[in-house]
């Protein structure tokens, strides 16, 4: 095990987290303004630590679509910091007073916004999520513990180096942002025992490093979870809408979570719509795996297994089935899939209706495209993830999600009647 101390560095996390809270918007908005200069200023420094990451990655022959997620140029860093600034721009929602209403004894009762306090970042490969993370957490009042993977162990520590001293240099304490400098997963065992001191793990990576945070930690996990995601086109549907649809979800990007894995189609309207859509797709090198009705309307089709069903592609592979009613579909989404995002093209606005009630995910959509399922897309700026889970966020996670609410209590003198 290595001689380096996550227990010292999460009770400093605590302390500044206590400072951190009571900042002002405007103290807030300052450090990330300092921050994005200070990724600039640094740029240099950064660069040359992302060259040793990209170089040791690069010689232990790594996948290059893995080498291009961990690789850091001048416009991805001024991303970067443009990101932070975006951030600052966001509204604070630390302090935000709702729903006040008063009792019959003259007291006014409400709910609060405020940080949860300090929060541990678990994650893999791209060096981004270093500023970003460290950005919404501050914003939202949060100290923060990032732990990136061994691959970027360079790069994280030049970032977290910057970002920290600009986080000083407007009176803030410097230990609010803290990155672990070590890749040792016994750092990371220990670090998910200390639930006196850290009040939140988010992981950010493979099903593996997910699934290890989960048995392993102590402490509450929201997690980014896999996306295994559908677009059901019901009977009746604008079938040339449908068409785009399909396509934009599985193509526009097809190794990110929002993206379409599994096509379902209403058998109504399988032989005027899976031709031309299919042809649409293999023109595009997608491989299209079919049931057994997709396969008769549209031969040639390789078969799909009961895995398919179940499988996040993040590749140009897709899975279509044939239903035979709208209660199939939704059938099907609730045994295959991973509560990230879904989607109905309809014409029928009962059913449109009935998909958005009884479809379980964190976004449900009628008529567009699962890859907006992004805290961007839906104005909330920056995000830290999308939660798969239903406690205590779902969804794309922005800097509401990273609150909590506590009640408040307004009164005049009153005392509670002990008969009562």
């Amino acid at each position: 095990m290595s001689g380096f101390a996550i227990r010292a560095m999460a009770e400093a996390a605590r302390a500044a987290s206590r400072v951190l809270a009571g900042a002002t918007g405007a103290t807030k908005n300052a450090a990330l303004a300092a921050m994005a200069a200070g990724l600039l200023d640094g740029r240099e420094r950064i660069l040359a630590a992302n060259a040793e990451d990209v170089e040791s990655a690069s010689s232990a022959s790594t996948p290059p679509a893995f080498v291009d997620r961990l690789t850091l140029t001048p416009p991805r860093l001024e991303g970067m910091a443009r990101g932070l600034l975006r951030i600052a721009d966001l509204p604070d929602p630390v302090g935000e007073v709702t729903g006040m209403w008063r009792r019959p004894n003259g007291l006014q009762i409400g709910r609060m916004r405020v940080p949860l306090g300090v929060i541990g970042i678990i994650y893999e490969s791209r060096p981004n999520v270093t500023a970003d993370a460290a950005g919404l957490c501050l914003k939202s009042g949060n100290a923060v513990i990032l732990r990136g993977g061994r691959e970027a162990l360079c790069t994280n520590a030049a970032i977290g180096g910057m970002l920290a001293g600009a986080v000083a240099s407007v009176g803030l304490p410097a230990a609010c942002l803290a990155v672990v400098p070590t890749p040792d997963r016994a750092v990371v065992k220990e670090m998910l025992t200390l639930s006196e001191l850290i009040d939140l793990i988010i992981p950010r990576g493979g099903e593996e490093l997910i699934r290890m945070i989960r048995e392993g930690s102590r402490i509450p996990v929201i997690a980014h979870d896999k996306g295994v995601c559908h677009t059901y086109v019901d009977a009746g549907a604008d079938l040339a809408m449908a068409a785009e649809i399909a396509y934009n979800a599985k193509v526009e990007r097809p190794g990110v979570c929002n993206a379409m894995e599994t096509l379902l189609v209403h058998a109504g309207v399988a032989e005027a719509f899976l031709p031309a859509c299919v042809a649409r797709l293999n023109r595009t090198g997608v491989e299209v795996r079919g049931c057994p009705g997709t396969c008769a309307v549209v031969p040639g089709v390789r078969p799909a297994t009961e895995a398919d069903w179940d499988t996040e592609y993040l590749d140009l592979v897709l899975s279509i089935r044939v239903v035979a009613s709208f209660d199939e579909a939704v059938a099907h989404i609730a045994r295959h899939g991973s509560g990230l995002a879904e989607a109905i093209v309809t014409s029928d606005h009962g059913r449109a209706m009935r998909f958005l009630r009884e479809v379980d995910a964190g976004a449900v959509f009628v008529n567009a495209s699962t890859r907006f399922t992004d805290g961007g897309e839906f104005g909330m700026g920056a995000e830290m993830g999308i939660s798969t889970q239903k406690l205590h966020a779902r969804g794309p996670m922005g800097l509401t999600e990273l609150t909590c609410q506590k009640f408040i209590v307004l009164g005049d003198g009153q005392v509670r009647d002990s008969r009562r």
